[in-house]
């Protein structure tokens, strides 16, 4: 009888490696009917987006959307709901999926950094046009709608 031979396979870290990540859409009411969401610009990447970013070990990806949302525009949020997820390919060709909560501002204002260095708030209907990704714009359709209901339910009740 022949021993069974063990064959080496050959794995592609790029094709097989999955990145998760985090941010917030974060939103603020300026005016009865207008709604703002913010929008980071990183300079090492020349793009327009929410603020995101990897998931550290160990840390849930509630608790990774706050601390980079915190980390890249200076703003400390409250989570209101989940939006949804966008799943691409990263510049290294690694399958990412990041995952994405609107949130609220409570305190804090922006600081440039090396990895963010603008800040905008930017009606809901005009952030598509600064935007730099496609997926970015999908997350926006599907958060235009329960914007304005979601500042309904924060007002404290008369």
């Amino acid at each position: 009888m022949t021993e069974p031979r063990s064959t080496a396979v050959e794995v592609d870290d790029r094709t097989s490696e999955l990145i998760l990540a985090a941010g917030g859409m974060v939103i603020r009411q300026s005016g009865p009917d207008r709604i703002e969401i913010a929008i980071v610009h990183r300079p090492i990447r020349e793009d327009w987006s929410y603020p995101k970013g990897k998931v550290e070990p160990k840390e849930t990806l509630t608790e990774c959307a706050l601390r980079e949302v915190l980390e890249e525009t200076g703003l400390r949020c409250r989570i209101v709901s989940f939006v949804g997820t966008t799943e691409y390919r990263d510049r290294k060709d690694r399958r990412k999926i990041a995952a994405y909560w609107v949130m609220t501002p409570e305190e804090g204002r922006f600081r440039s950094s090396e990895e963010v260095d603008e800040m905008r708030w930017v009606e809901l209907g005009e952030a598509a046009r600064l935007l730099t990704y496609e997926r970015d714009r999908e997350l926006l359709v599907t958060l235009q709608e329960p914007a304005a209901w979601i500042f309904r339910q924060l007002r404290p009740s008369a």
